[in-house]
Order: structure tokens, then C-alpha cells, then sequence
């Protein structure tokens, strides 16, 4: 899967992907990991996400990572900001306020970029790629956010033969070994949520689990 196919996506507005509003499970379990107050939230291949600015609004440094300028740019003309806009390596940098989404890929980051971020937050990242890019994300991952970082992890668990990605299932089976010798892992949500699903039921497909994590590194 190559940068051209996100920006395609993004420039034609088929962006399905992009939730209206807040998503739930961010709503629900993220509290629960009792994060400090200002603590730098690394959020992966984060498009226009609303969740940016729900843990804003609670507190957190955002350190978002997207590869569309377009993404980037619409979020913040989107909730009326002007974003101050710089450098960083290989990076074309967009801050306002307590948020940085950093426009560039998120396999040129290195550790010294994330060295200050504590907790995680992946709700579109690990499903959005193909297997051999999923390798290549955990271990990325893993080598770059300081140990003993935390956050939510959230996937989907689908029969992959029944409709293409993405975005792709990711089963639990894969998670424990992308993830399971670096992390703790624990499921906090598995649940059916095909009734809710219209672009998956259009495709034939007869189930569809979505499962959340709680993600430690370690």
C-alpha cells in the first residue's frame, strides 16, 4: 500500500473512515487509564479525527501523525484554527494550542520525536494497513514510545475473505503476537457491531467484532 492510495482517498473525499463525532470507546475507557493531566498523547495515522480534540479538551498534549496535508489542513480549518506551521525533520509541522499533527509518514519518526509522549491512542492505524505493514507499524511502535506507556488500542475481526481492506480485520490471535512480548495487553470491549455497519453488510459480510485494548508498554 503505497502514500498515493491515502492521498487519492483524501483528495476525492472518500473518506469513510473519518467518524462524525466523538468515538465512544475513547469516551468511555480512556479515564480509566488515569493518565496525568498534560500528559503527550501519540495519536498514528490520525486524519481529521475528532478524538484529537476530545483529549485536548481533557488536558492532554496531541502529537498526531498523518500523511495527507489535506487531513491536516482540513482539521484545522474545520474548528477555526490557525495553526502555527514549522519543520521537524522530515516533517511539515502544524501546531495550535496543545495539538501538533506533524504531516509526513509515521515510519520516519525516531525515538528522540516521541521521547516526551506517555500514552498511545490507535483507533484507525494497526486496521488501516495490509499484513506486512502491520509487521512493520508494531515493531516501529514498539522501538520508538518510551516503555511504560499507555493507552487504547482498537481493532476490527471480520472474515477478510469476505470483503477487502482497507479497513483489514486484525485478529486477536495477530495482536498478541505483533504486540504481546513488548506489551501488556487486555481486552476491555469485543463486541458485535455488524447491525451498525452498513459498508460491510453491502459487502457480504456476516460478521463483525470490533475489540478494544488496553496497551502498556514495557
Amino acid at each position: 500500500m503505497q502514500p498515493e492510495f491515502w492521498h487519492k482517498k483524501w483528495k476525492s473525499n472518500q473518506i469513510g473512515f473519518h467518524l462524525p463525532q466523538v468515538n465512544p470507546y475513547l469516551q468511555r475507557f480512556w479515564p480509566a487509564l488515569g493518565l496525568e493531566e498534560g500528559a503527550r498523547v501519540l495519536v498514528p495515522l490520525c486524519g481529521k479525527s475528532l478524538d484529537l480534540l476530545w483529549l485536548a479538551q481533557r488536558g492532554h498534549e496531541v502529537l498526531g501523525i498523518e500523511l495527507s496535508e489535506k487531513a491536516v489542513e482540513d482539521f484545522f480549518s474545520e474548528h477555526h484554527f490557525d495553526p502555527a506551521v514549522d519543520e521537524q525533520g522530515p516533517f511539515k509541522v502544524y501546531r495550535a494550542g496543545s495539538i501538533e499533527l506533524w504531516c509526513g509518514d509515521f515510519f520516519d519518526l525516531t525515538p528522540g520525536d516521541v521521547a516526551d509522549c506517555s500514552a498511545l491512542y490507535d483507533r484507525a492505524a494497526l486496521i488501516a494497513l495490509p499484513t506486512p505493514m502491520r509487521q512493520r507499524y508494531a515493531a516501529h511502535l514498539t522501538r520508538i514510545l518510551p516503555k511504560d506507556s499507555n493507552g487504547l488500542l482498537i481493532t476490527l475481526d471480520y472474515d477478510q475473505a469476505q470483503m477487502e481492506g482497507p479497513p483489514f480485520a486484525v485478529l486477536d490471535e495477530e495482536v498478541q503476537r505483533l504486540l504481546g512480548a513488548s506489551w501488556t495487553l487486555k481486552i476491555l470491549e469485543d463486541q458485535d457491531v455488524l447491525s451498525e455497519s452498513g459498508k460491510f453488510l453491502e459487502a457480504g459480510v456476516t460478521r463483525l467484532e470490533e475489540r478494544v485494548y488496553r496497551v502498556s508498554s514495557r
